[in-house]
């Protein structure tokens, strides 16, 4: 018998997803519903895919062994869709973009202007995702392309099934409250100062208050949260000092004195993509105009 390839698709996502419920919420079915296409994926496979725990399920020894299987189908078939869609003269689709803070507020506008002037016919789409998050989505289907971010001595594990191309570097600089001095060391002239991070389980806030450890104090964080322009207003009001990104900045005033910071640290921006996804038409158009987007947003080195 024939695997039904649409529900291997429902067997990998229950693999990145975890459970019937959240399966069947992404895809807009019923829980029993993805039940019963499970279960007619196991007659057709002739072995156990799935074993009761509790009140859910999880993947035996075969199901693993399939969603290895299953996940190269899907991939293949990404590339036939990529392959289609290259045989066609006009870019045209939807592509779904996560973003974090920064990104959204700095690169989405030109991205979106410079996309829209190039291929009208594409659509792009963005969501807030913290960069923690948008792996998963992308594997899971959630979206198709992920602007992602790498914070100086906190490499990213590689995903397996995901291609990921440099989209450049963005430098981080402090910003320091009307009325400090900072001298030398501008953080330890700090020490004693609140500041604004972001949330402390998230890779910017690890390295955030790792940095301030490496000056030689534990950072008062008075005010934690994701949203930089929350952080620079809380600067510029005096209550607090922050790490900003320069990208952040660039282009903009936000009222706030900003100082570089020792060895001149810099974040590493990148796009991701499913491998399958990597040559289609709309994905490279998307990655296109974000390049550009960069590109337009940071000012000519020297």
């Amino acid at each position: 018998m024939v695997l039904d390839v649409h529900r291997l698709r429902l067997l990998s996502e229950l693999a990145q997803r975890g459970t019937l419920a959240a399966v069947a919420k992404a895809l807009s079915y019923s829980p029993s519903a993805v039940s019963q296409q499970l279960s007619q994926l196991e007659v057709e496979a002739g072995v156990p895919l799935l074993e009761r725990v509790g009140r859910g399920v999880r993947l035996t020894a075969q199901g693993h062994v399939l969603v290895e299987h299953a996940d190269a189908v899907l991939q293949r078939l990404e590339v036939a869709q990529a392959d289609l869609a290259a045989s066609v003269s006009e870019v045209r689709g939807t592509v779904r973009v996560a973003a974090f803070s920064s990104a959204l507020l700095r690169l989405v506008p030109p991205a979106v202007t410079s996309s829209t002037s190039q291929h009208p016919h594409l659509r792009l789409s963005f969501v807030h995702l913290q960069p923690e998050e948008s792996s998963a989505a992308l594997l899971a289907h959630d979206v198709d392309l992920v602007l992602g971010e790498e914070y100086p001595g906190l490499p990213l594990a590689r995903q397996p099934g995901v291609h990921e191309e440099q989209l450049g570097h963005d430098e981080l600089r402090l910003a320091a409250p009307a009325g400090s001095a900072p001298g030398h060391d501008p953080l330890v002239a700090l020490t004693d100062t609140p500041w604004a991070m972001d949330p402390a389980d998230s890779a910017s806030g690890r390295w955030q208050r790792g940095l301030c450890r490496s000056a030689g104090f534990e950072p008062d964080v008075r005010y934690e949260t994701p949203d930089p322009l929350m952080q620079a207003n809380l600067v510029r009001s005096g209550h607090a000092a922050a790490l900003v990104p320069d990208l952040l900045a660039t282009g903009q005033d936000l009222g706030v004195r900003l100082l570089p910071l020792p060895g001149h640290p810099t974040r590493r921006l990148y796009t991701g993509t499913r491998v399958g996804a990597a040559a289609h038409p709309a994905v490279r158009a998307a990655r296109e105009s974000l390049n550009h987007a960069l590109r337009t947003a940071q000012p000519p080195a020297g």
